[in-house]
């Protein structure tokens, strides 16, 4: 993870970036203390947080980070401190300014969880799918329309939403690692919602105390079974929380339920690579069906979402979209279906659902993600269900079918959902058209020969079955002008429009790029 990552997921309130003399680019990979009272031991790649010493009095530690090859040195500063500045500059290492009332093991914390997050995507090969937590905050926040923070069962902040709107005296002082108002907390004990989170999946409701400059909130519990980790909270800002709020964290705590696993036991392998060894074959339905606790024998389906519309783009913006729209869809899929997967393959995003029940509302639900996904990303977001399958073992077939809609749809951007009998025209034309791309000597000459107008021209007039004023407003021209066209097409190529055959092929041949 980049230096730059690292301050994009902490950032304020916690620190600022003095100086960078080489940039942010910098790889961090671990995170130290640096004590006056200790010989300073930096390794290259290290966040060296100075611990016990402030503002000029950290000056050797921060020469010493820089020696060591630091990715950046964090110190506590009362004041602007131009020296240390200065001095970070000089020794080539990226300065970060504590603010006085942050917590040292607070951000420490902090500090860890991410770098450890980055490592542990890195080593399970599934970087693209699985993300962190201080994104998949920012993706709660985004369908909650609210400020999230995500904590421990010892009610320490883990991750958080970034926001412009105004946070609440809670909020700020559970970020910056200190305890929040206790007349607050103790009404909160006494209202049993510590007990309700602890309990199971309930969101819980918790009104607005402005006596306490305390706006409304939503929690709800994350678990691991019956085994509480913590819990994720929503505070209303400026604008009411969405109508989806609570359905969304409900599915929110149980995507944070697997982030949490996998912190605390790098062993764990991720959901998201199971689906993808699934779709690759390197292992086979019964065994992913076992891990995720999901009926093999209980019909399942396949959904593939794609965005649309950012070919061209820069690809670090676009992989940031897909991230982004994948770490939604995980939520969705949640909280529809506890045993749901999702991952990222080929720049596709697939959901496999399993335990499904009879007449699942696969379309609703995959026009709301699809909805969703849009209005999150700013993009155009395309999906392709696949048929329900009757049991796991058969899952390879639902998705070969959304596959094959979804490439369907790249060519006609119509349809924003679809199934296969939806498109199945389309399909199947894209299908045969694939062949006759791959055998170059399967044409017709004389179509080959027609200039792009005339080709157009006469392609629209054999799908209008003839008819001259429909194919002439679909193409914005006068009727007399479609056929001259017509007529030119058949002289040029020296075809006869009365062969049927003929007709049927050109429409065909024509439509290959």
């Amino acid at each position: 993870m980049s230096l730059r990552q690292v301050l994009m997921a902490l950032g304020d309130p916690l620190v600022e970036v003095q100086a960078a003399p080489r940039g942010l680019e910098a790889d961090v990979l671990d995170v130290v203390i640096l004590d006056p009272d200790d010989a300073p031991d930096v390794r290259p790649g290290d966040l060296a947080l100075v611990v016990g010493a402030r503002g000029r009095a950290a000056l050797p530690l921060v020469r010493a980070a820089g020696a060591g090859g630091a990715a950046a040195v964090a110190v506590k500063v009362d004041a602007p401190a131009p020296v240390l500045r200065q001095a970070a500059t000089d020794a080539g290492v990226a300065l970060l300014a504590v603010r006085p009332e942050v917590r040292w093991e607070h951000l420490e914390a902090l500090a860890r969880g991410v770098v450890h997050n980055a490592r542990l995507t890195a080593d399970a090969g599934a970087g693209e799918a699985s993300g962190d937590l201080f994104g998949l905050a920012q993706t709660i926040a985004s369908l909650t329309g609210g400020i999230v923070t995500i904590e421990d069962t010892a009610s320490r902040v883990l991750a958080y939403s970034r926001s412009s709107d105004e946070v609440d005296e809670l909020r700020r002082l559970s970020i910056l690692g200190r305890q929040g108002p206790e007349p607050y907390l103790k009404m909160l004990r006494e209202w049993g919602v510590y007990q309700r989170l602890r309990a199971g999946e309930e969101v819980v409701r918790i009104d607005e105390h402005p006596e306490l400059g305390i706006r409304r909130r939503l929690a709800v519990g994350v678990h691991a079974g019956a085994q509480p980790l913590g819990a994720i909270w929503v505070q209303e800002g400026a604008t009411p929380l969405t109508g989806q709020a609570e359905r969304a964290l409900l599915g929110a705590a149980r995507v944070t339920a697997l982030h949490l696993v996998q912190r605390r036991e790098p062993a764990v392998a991720f959901r998201e690579d199971l689906l993808a060894a699934l779709l690759d074959g390197r292992t086979d339905a019964g065994s992913i069906a076992e891990q995720i606790g999901a009926d093999p024998d209980r019909p399942a389906a396949v959904v593939v979402f794609a965005l649309r519309g950012q070919e061209h783009a820069d690809r670090t913006e676009h992989e940031l979209r897909r991230a982004e729209m994948t770490s939604l869809i995980s939520v969705h899929a949640a909280a529809y279906r506890r045993t749901a997967l999702v991952s990222q393959r080929s720049g596709r995003t697939y959901a496999l659902l399993p335990d499904l029940p009879p007449k699942a509302p696969l379309l609703a639900l995959t026009r709301e993600i699809v909805v969703a996904a849009g209005r999150h990303t700013g993009l155009r977001v395309q999906a392709a269900v696949g048929c329900t399958v009757p049991t796991v073992d058969e899952v390879m077939v639902s998705r070969e079918e959304a596959d094959r809609v979804l490439d369907a749809m790249a060519r006609d951007l119509d349809a924003d959902v679809a199934t296969l009998a939806d498109v199945r025209s389309r399909v199947l034309v894209g299908e045969t058209l694939a062949l006759l791309a791959g055998h170059p000597r399967v044409r017709d000459p004389r179509l080959a020969g027609l200039d792009p107008e005339l080709a157009r021209s006469l392609l629209v007039y054999l799908d209008e079955f003839g008819d001259v004023r429909t194919a002439a407003a679909r193409l914005h021209v006068h009727p007399n002008t479609l056929r001259y066209r017509v007529r030119r097409a058949a002289e040029v190529g020296g075809f006869d429009l009365g062969d049927p055959l003929f007709r049927l092929f050109a429409q065909l041949q024509l439509r290959l790029p």
